[in-house]
């Protein structure tokens, strides 16, 4: 690993804009498939409604915000880096603090998504079940670690 600091931490309100920055362009790149309109609101639900709700962690890279992982009980609302930093370790150490935090995790993510998934698929997760997203139009594939 190049980077020099990496360090998890929880969320703070003033997070918002670098988290919602990096989520952004993370989002971008892993569901280029999504409507406009849908990813409109998304954005404006990250604001008011999943950030505020789940339980979030941060992750620092040289002391600036890359990345976050959001947490609804075992069950991983999203998990975002930025792009520039894919390939390094952050998103598995990302997921390994949420392990820690919670025990065997679950997730769902867009069929389609193949940054995302492959991802999960690497970690170990398995289909549990593949299921129409209603709000987006497109399946989405609910996944869990061994023991959930």
């Amino acid at each position: 690993m190049n980077d020099t600091i990496r360090t998890i931490r929880p969320y703070q309100a003033e997070d918002i804009e670098a988290v919602i920055g990096v989520w952004q362009r993370a989002n971008a790149l892993a569901h280029p498939f999504l409507a406009a309109d849908f990813v409109a609101e998304v954005h404006q639900a990250m604001r008011d409604i999943y950030l505020p709700n789940a339980e979030t962690h941060v992750l620092e890279v040289d002391g600036r915000v890359a990345g976050f992982i959001a947490l609804i009980g075992n069950e991983i609302g999203g998990l975002f880096l930025d792009p520039a930093l894919h390939g390094r370790g952050h998103g598995r150490a990302l997921v390994d603090h949420a392990v820690t935090l919670k025990g065997p995790l679950t997730v769902e993510v867009f069929r389609d998504n193949m940054i995302g998934r492959p991802f999960y698929e690497r970690y170990g997760f398995q289909c549990v079940a593949d299921e129409l997203h209603e709000p987006s139009g497109h399946v989405s594939r609910k996944m869990a670690m061994p023991g959930v």
